[in-house]
C-alpha cells in the first residue's frame, strides 16, 4: 500500500512539473496568429506545424542555437574543470581552512549578480572580450558558481582519506589523484554540475544581452526575445521557439537519466557480486 501512495505521489508531482511543458507545445500547434488558450486544449483543433517554418524565416534561428551550443561546449567543461580543481584543493585543506573556505564561498554566492554588471563590463572592455563568447563563458574559468565548487567539495570529501593517502604512497601527485581516485568516485556530482550548469549558459539572458552587440553572435534566448518584440501576439509563434529551445535541455536530462539508471543497475551488480 505504501508502494502504491509512493508512486502515485510521484506521478502527481510529475504531471504538475510537466503540465507546462505539455502545455506549451500544445500551443505551439495552434494555427498562427491564434489567440492564446483560455483553457487547457492539448490537442489543437486544426494541429500545423506552419510555425515551426515560421521561425526559421523570421530570424536565422539555426545560427543562433549553434551559437548556444557553442557557449556551452566551451562553457560546461571549463566549469566541470575548475569547479572541480577548486572543490579538490578545498577537501584537501585542514579543516579549519576548510570551514573558512566555506564560508567565503557562501558569502560569495549571496551577492547579487546585478552587484556585478558595471564592473564586469569594464573588465572586459578593457580586455577586449565585448562581443564576444569569452565574456559569456567568463565566470567558467573560476567554477561558474560557488555553488558548483560546493558539491564538488562535498563529494570530494566524502571519499575515504585512506583512498587519497594511498595514491600518494604510489607515487600519484596532485593532479593524479584528481583524475584517477577522486574524479571517478564523483561521477553522479559530475552528472549533476553537468545539468545545472548547461541550463545555466543555455537560457543565459542577460549576459548576452549585455556584452553581445553583433546578431551574428546572438544566442537562442536574444532570439527568443526578438521574436516577442516582432509580434507579442502571435502566441503559437513564440511557443514554438520556446519548444525549440527546450528540446535540447530535455534531450540532455534524457541522456543524463539513462547514463545514472545504468550507472546504478552497474553499482548494484557490482556489490550484489562483491
Amino acid at each position: 500500500m505504501t508502494n502504491w501512495l509512493r508512486t502515485l505521489l510521484q506521478v502527481i508531482v510529475a504531471m504538475v512539473f510537466l503540465l507546462p511543458l505539455v502545455w506549451m507545445t500544445a500551443t505551439a500547434f495552434h494555427a498562427p496568429a491564434t489567440p492564446l488558450p483560455t483553457s487547457l486544449r492539448l490537442v489543437p483543433d486544426n494541429p500545423t506545424v506552419a510555425n515551426f517554418g515560421r521561425i526559421f524565416a523570421i530570424i536565422p534561428l539555426l545560427r543562433f542555437t549553434i551559437n548556444s551550443l557553442i557557449v556551452v561546449a566551451l562553457a560546461v567543461p571549463l566549469t566541470l574543470l575548475t569547479g572541480s580543481w577548486a572543490g579538490f584543493g578545498m577537501a584537501q585543506l585542514p579543516e579549519r581552512s576548510q570551514r573558512r573556505w566555506v564560508i567565503i564561498s557562501l558569502i560569495v554566492l549571496i551577492i547579487p549578480g546585478i552587484a556585478l554588471w558595471s564592473t564586469r563590463f569594464l573588465l572586459y572592455k578593457w580586455l577586449g572580450w565585448i562581443d564576444t563568447y569569452w565574456a559569456i563563458i567568463a565566470p567558467a574559468w573560476m567554477g561558474t558558481s560557488p555553488f558548483f565548487v560546493l558539491m564538488f567539495y562535498r563529494a570530494f570529501r566524502r571519499v575515504p582519506a585512506g583512498l587519497y593517502d594511498a595514491a600518494r604512497l604510489d607515487g600519484a601527485g596532485v593532479l593524479r589523484t584528481w583524475a584517477s581516485v577522486a574524479m571517478p568516485l564523483a561521477r553522479s556530482t559530475i552528472v549533476a554540475v553537468a545539468i545545472l550548469s548547461f541550463v545555466l549558459y543555455w537560457g543565459d539572458f542577460i549576459n548576452p544581452l549585455l556584452y553581445l552587440s553583433s546578431e551574428s553572435n546572438y544566442t537562442l534566448p536574444i532570439a527568443l526575445q526578438s521574436l516577442q518584440q516582432m509580434n507579442r501576439s502571435d502566441w503559437p509563434l513564440l511557443m514554438a521557439g520556446a519548444v525549440w529551445a527546450t528540446l535540447v535541455p530535455v534531450g540532455l536530462f534524457v541522456i543524463a537519466l539513462a547514463y545514472w539508471n545504468r550507472f546504478t543497475n552497474n553499482t548494484k551488480e557490482t556489490v550484489r557480486q562483491t
